[in-house]
């Protein structure tokens, strides 16, 4: 059973994007641009954008980093990245042509002073020639520890302003990992509203910009049947799976200071916790959206003291076989301890308690090397009585399920019991299935496509604030403490694998199981 989408002459997500709000022009400054991450997702999303008519005329990218670019050398190597990675395929050289046109290099190393001068150059030069008018996003697409040093360069020469002194707007844009832990997060966020202050901030989870993501809110509060049923009278527990079927790639000493819980727990799936879970904000706007999450994060029950790592499980992938293909162990990877206890997988039964979801179960796991790539929320209803079809031997009735499809294949589904047809009364689940790409004719936009834009607009709800990464940190900093101090290690599973067998218990034992997305 499938969402039949009504009949439309014009391609209904192309349409919405042509009404959105186009933002004045501005020089985007990317720290790091010869990194994956520039050639991957940032440059191709600004591609995308400048397609779909979002990007204003005039706007800017300037790229700054260590290699000896030339500003033509930048747009091929760039042109190239958007022919392997733009959604918008194949480019179109007329638009290529004119963004292009928008794209510059400065040399320099992140520390330097007199590479920041040379930016600053740049920048005044693109002030007069692209009428940019002085406004700056700067893109730390780099390690945190470079944040402290570029912030305060971009300081010390008078590069931030504040709109509300006059000038013209600067917003800087911070990817995570923002901290190690919730010591090193305060510090970083001391350094962030040193030479910026709060509003200016915007740290960004690739999640919040997923389409469905955001379809949450829709979902939840624009929806009579599901809001009156969100709450712990008739939601049994909820699931919330991210599998990632790829290893540590090239990403060895990252991982090896981060591991599962830190790059995907912390951040990822306590922001999809927050949302599933947040009371209704008084309105569709940065603070009242952030406001209602930062109150989940703060019911979250506290491990108990000296059991900790009773309500959770850690695991390390090992020899296996993933899609066909063999994989090898955590510990053979490049630049990883070949006695490393770095978790690669890891599963939490956590509770938020408030008057919502009191006794409500979350199970949330994460892992790499799993049998397949998929980021999934199931909210499990609790089970309608069953007296009527007792005695009937053919009836199997199973609780319904709401699924939450965020990667691949954005969608939702629901599961339900159905008879079959036939003289006698028999039952089978049945699902009824919404997906974006067949309802509306077309993918939705790339996450960095609308994070960039909603920057360039100054519209910071979907990025986390300062004291919802806190929080976060607070929560999850005496699991990862517990962790540390036990010799025990993680808990192996072959790559290819669900994860190891306790995290199966952790679920099991309360009488349900995991599901397969």
């Amino acid at each position: 059973m499938s969402v039949v989408a009504p009949a439309i002459d014009a391609n209904p997500l192309r349409e919405g994007l042509e009404q959105e709000r186009v933002p004045d022009a501005s020089c985007l400054v990317i720290f790091g641009a010869s990194g994956d991450l520039t050639q991957r997702k940032l440059i191709p999303a600004l591609y995308s954008l400048a397609h779909d008519g979002l990007l204003p005329a005039g706007q800017t990218i300037v790229g700054y980093a260590r290699p000896d670019y030339t500003d033509d050398a930048f747009r091929m190597a760039m042109r190239e990245a958007c022919d392997k990675f733009a959604r918008v395929r194949p480019v179109d050289d007329a638009v290529w042509d004119n963004f292009a046109k928008g794209l510059f290099y400065v040399k320099g190393e992140f520390a330097e002073p007199d590479g920041i001068l040379r930016l600053n150059a740049k920048l005044k030069e693109c002030d007069q020639t692209r009428g940019t008018g002085g406004r700056r996003i700067y893109y730390l697409a780099v390690p945190p520890n470079f944040f402290p040093v570029i912030a305060e360069l971009l300081g010390r020469e008078k590069m931030v302003t504040d709109p509300e002194q006059g000038g013209p707007f600067t917003r800087v844009i911070i990817e995570k990992p923002f901290g190690h832990d919730l010591a090193s997060a305060k510090e970083l966020n001391k350094v962030a509203v040193t030479t910026f202050r709060e509003r200016q901030v915007f740290r960004i989870d690739h999640y919040l910009g997923k389409e469905t993501v955001q379809n949450l809110l829709v979902l939840r509060f624009a929806n009579g049947i599901f809001e009156p049923f969100w709450n712990r009278q008739y939601i049994d527990h909820v699931q919330v799976t991210v599998a990632e079927s790829i290893g540590v790639e090239k990403r060895g000493p990252y991982f090896e200071t981060a591991g599962i819980s830190r790059d995907i727990i912390q951040n990822h799936m306590l922001q999809l916790v927050s949302l599933i879970g947040m009371e209704p904000p008084v309105a569709f706007e940065a603070d009242a959206v952030r406001d209602e999450k930062v109150k989940v994060l703060r019911a979250l029950r506290e491990f108990p003291r000296g059991h900790e790592i009773d309500a959770a499980v850690r695991g390390q992938y090992t020899d296996g076989s993933v899609l066909g293909e063999k994989a090898i162990a955590y510990r053979k990877e490049v630049n990883v301890d070949p006695h490393s206890n770095v978790e690669t997988y890891a599963a939490l039964k956590i509770f938020v308690d408030n008057w919502r979801w009191a006794d409500v179960p979350f199970y949330i796991r994460a892992g790499k090397r799993l049998p397949k790539r998929v980021t999934d929320i199931s909210i499990h209803f609790r089970p309608a009585p069953y007296p009527l079809f007792n005695k009937l031997t053919n009836v199997t009735m199973q609780p319904n399920v709401l699924a939450i499809r965020i990667q691949p294949d954005e969608g939702i589904s629901l599961k339900f019991d159905s008879k079959v047809p036939g003289p006698t009364v028999r039952t089978a689940p049945v699902t009824m299935e919404f997906r974006y790409a067949t309802s509306f004719g077309a993918e939705p936009p790339e996450a960095y496509e609308r994070l960039l834009l909603e920057t360039m607009l100054g519209d910071s709800t979907l990025f986390a604030r300062r004291d919802e990464v806190e929080t976060a940190w607070a929560w999850l900093d005496p699991l990862l403490n517990a962790w540390g101090a036990d010799p025990r290690g993680p808990e192996l599973y072959p790559a290819g694998t669900w994860g190891p067998e306790a995290a199966d218990r952790l679920i099991e034992r309360d009488g349900r199981k995991w599901r397969r997305p």
